[in-house]
């Protein structure tokens, strides 16, 4: 497979990137010749050295080290990299700016662009929404992970305490159980993602049962490594090729642990998930909490359809917005449901004690 693309515009400059520094380039440098890296090894020499012979001027835009321009250079092309660049730190189209061009008047003219402000949130229809909604509830003390759930740390579900690396969540939990005074120890949260638990937690998991820490493990299972872009991994029964493979048991592992209270739930089903996760902190040693759904971006059809908001019903108490949906807002001082966004889930209409929520007709 050629992951690469040449751009060849009528102009003297070339530029060699990939990545997220590739698209910076293209903002700084509108008008030049790309070539664009798909794979860093092996390069693609012949097309690299066709590329060099149609510009008089190449820049290769990577960060950190100059990988691709040492590997460049030995193929005899003449290449600026990291004579201009720095080799530390995150590139960013600001810092190509300065960098490359200087002064002001060089930069290209950035157009204004007239966006709706979008704060970052999860989907609507997202099943750790329900999840971080209960454990905030709960008052938890939440040690995170890396993944879309790193989200809830932010209004208005601000549940997640901590975030430091991917597969710390169950470390820092213990630290902090071993920290804590008795009244906290039971409301202390781990919090990671199915591929990530496979990935770095369960050693993590063994010392827990190890060491006998009264702390609850919820792994939020929605069938893929949806952060990164949907990839296959162990829990989801398909290899990356898409073949058939093993299902990973999540129950079956923390079980063979050590671990005595095991639950799998659907977090779509609040109650359920909160009787769940309170049961789970009240055990005298570790507990796992397997929230299981299918992420919605993979399975839209898994709910029957957008809900709307009765007006009549509703005496604006705002609770579903403390859900932080996307999907619902405040509009001329009523809150609506955009059935454009809104995926059916449900959990607004759950959390709404007016019923002032219901499918659309």
């Amino acid at each position: 497979f050629n992951y690469n693309s040449i751009e060849i515009n009528d102009t003297e400059l070339g530029i060699i990137s990939g990545g997220i520094p590739y698209q910076y380039a293209k903002e700084v440098f509108p008008n030049a010749s790309f070539f664009k890296l798909g794979m860093t090894y092996p390069l693609p020499e012949k097309a690299l050295k066709k590329f060099a012979e149609q510009v008089s001027k190449i820049y290769v835009i990577e960060e950190l080290e100059p990988y691709l321009e040492e590997q460049i250079k030995a193929l005899g092309i003449n290449v600026t990299g990291k004579d201009v660049l720095p080799r530390t730190g995150e590139l960013s189209p600001e810092l190509i700016k300065k960098y490359f061009l200087g002064s002001d008047k060089d930069k290209p003219v950035k157009q204004p662009l007239d966006l709706p402000k979008r704060p970052p949130v999860m989907c609507p229809g997202c099943s750790h929404r329900g999840v971080f909604y209960v454990l905030k509830k709960m008052k938890t003390i939440v040690s995170g992970d890396i993944g879309c759930y790193t989200l809830s740390a932010l209004p208005p579900l601000e549940t997640m305490d901590t975030c430091i690396c991917m597969g710390a969540s169950i470390g820092v939990a213990q630290g902090l159980w071993r920290t804590e005074d008795t009244k906290q120890k039971d409301r202390t949260v781990a919090v990671l993602g199915d591929s990530t638990f496979i990935h770095s937690g369960i050693p993590s998991l063994v010392n827990a049962v190890y060491n006998q820490t009264g702390i609850t493990v919820i792994i939020l299972d929605n069938r893929t490594t949806a952060m990164t872009g949907h990839q296959e991994n162990p829990g989801t029964g398909k290899t990356l090729k898409g073949e058939k493979a093993p299902v990973f048991d999540f129950e079956g592992v923390a079980k063979a642990v050590g671990v005595d209270y095991v639950r799998t739930v659907d977090p779509m089903n609040m109650e359920e998930t909160e009787k769940t996760i309170k049961e789970a902190c009240s055990q005298p040693g570790p507990s796992v909490v397997i929230s299981q759904r299918t992420c919605v971006l993979l399975d839209k059809k898994q709910f029957s359809g957008p809900l709307h908001i009765d007006n009549e019903l509703c005496n604006q108490c705002k609770l579903c917005l403390r859900l932080g949906c996307p999907a619902i807002s405040l509009k001329d001082d009523n809150l609506v449901i955009d059935s454009q966004l809104c995926s059916g889930c449900g959990l607004c209409a759950q959390v709404c004690s007016r019923n002032a929520i219901l499918p659309e007709i």
